[in-house]
């Protein structure tokens, strides 16, 4: 399984989660785990994601996560898995 970490942060407005995840269905990327939450008026939301059986390749659903967010007003970043866990180790 090509497990892939999405995360979205940005000023909470309506349709974040309805546009990420319209795209990731799209593309066929299955969601297996998410978490949001909203502090005051932020919004941050991380998903594990399988991108076994996506329609695209890896770089191009980076460029167009990339391009998502910056037209919903958020920061959208997609890390490979054990990229994601080596910058994070403590």
């Amino acid at each position: 399984m090509k497990k892939t970490i999405i995360t979205v942060i940005g000023k909470d407005t309506v349709g974040i989660i309805a546009k990420v995840c319209t795209y990731l269905a799209d593309t066929n990327i299955n969601i297996l785990d998410i978490s949001q939450t909203i502090v005051q008026d932020y919004f941050n939301m991380m998903m594990i994601v399988d991108m076994n059986n996506a329609s695209k390749i890896f770089g191009t659903i980076q460029e167009e996560l990339d391009k998502l967010g910056e037209e919903i007003g958020v920061a959208i970043k997609c890390q490979h898995e054990d990229i994601f866990n080596m910058m994070h180790r403590i």
